[in-house]
């Protein structure tokens, strides 16, 4: 199928302890943009599950924890049930506290329609992030991730932000593993060896409502940190010792 504004897409939204912000979220996703829209529960103890249900979003649960794990359930069933999408067709994601724009996503879209990327992620670095949204620790790891990126891999990227998508076929490529916060990292790295033609949008980022799982602590955005540099470091040693 050539890339056309008539392919389908599918929205992935993991979600953990979101029923505050959820609503928000799905309220404001641009009308008919998505031919499906998944929400992955990922063991919330509050209502995210039926304020999802209630907003018309499909929902689905993940008893495994981790950011990582939400997203791969989120697109294995899209791409098992109901025969949404195709290989040429699109998976977006974008996180469930509200800090993200929806608006962007039709931006974020545009250029894998167009043909002229493979795989578009939004820069919060880039756009019009508020005051306060992106924590101190977040800008620093963000900050050193990419630099090492750029450095060790070649790959140009302003950020790990949420905000991505790509088509189904270079999805299946990747062969997303991991079930942390090691997820935007290992699509980037691996994105970069796949040669995808990648682009960075400017989007909008605000302050998330509630407390963040890992920037809102400084233990959780160590353990962040230290994934997202695992993955690089291993990575980096997969490529040399190659034959």
């Amino acid at each position: 199928m050539r890339p056309g504004p008539n392919l389908r897409a599918g929205l992935v939204i993991p979600a953990l302890d979101e029923e505050r912000a959820l609503p928000l979220v799905l309220a404001a996703l641009p009308r008919n943009l998505f031919a499906r829209v998944v929400v992955v529960d990922n063991g919330s103890r509050d209502r995210t599950a039926q304020v999802a249900r209630a907003a018309g979003a499909e929902v689905i649960l993940e008893s495994r924890r981790g950011y990582g794990s939400a997203c791969q359930a989120g697109v294995r069933w899209l791409l098992e049930h109901g025969d949404v999408l195709g290989d040429a067709d699109l998976l977006a994601f974008i996180d469930a506290d509200h800090s993200d724009d929806p608006a962007d996503l039709a931006r974020v879209l545009e250029p894998l329609r167009a043909g002229s990327a493979d795989f578009v992620l939004g820069s919060r670095v880039l756009g019009a992030a508020q005051s306060g949204a992106l924590t101190p620790q977040q800008r620093a790891g963000n900050w050193v991730a990419c630099r090492l990126l750029r450095l060790l891999f070649g790959a140009r990227h302003t950020d790990l932000g949420p905000m991505r998508a790509l088509r189904v076929r270079d999805y299946k490529r990747l062969q997303m593993r991991d079930r942390g916060h090691g997820w935007t990292v290992e699509m980037q790295l691996k994105a970069a060896h796949a040669r995808l033609r990648v682009l960075e949008i400017p989007v909008a980022y605000r302050p998330r409502i509630g407390v963040s799982k890992i920037s809102g602590t400084w233990s959780g955005s160590l353990r962040a940190g230290a994934k997202i540099l695992g993955w690089i470091g291993c990575w980096r040693l997969r490529l040399w010792l190659r034959p």
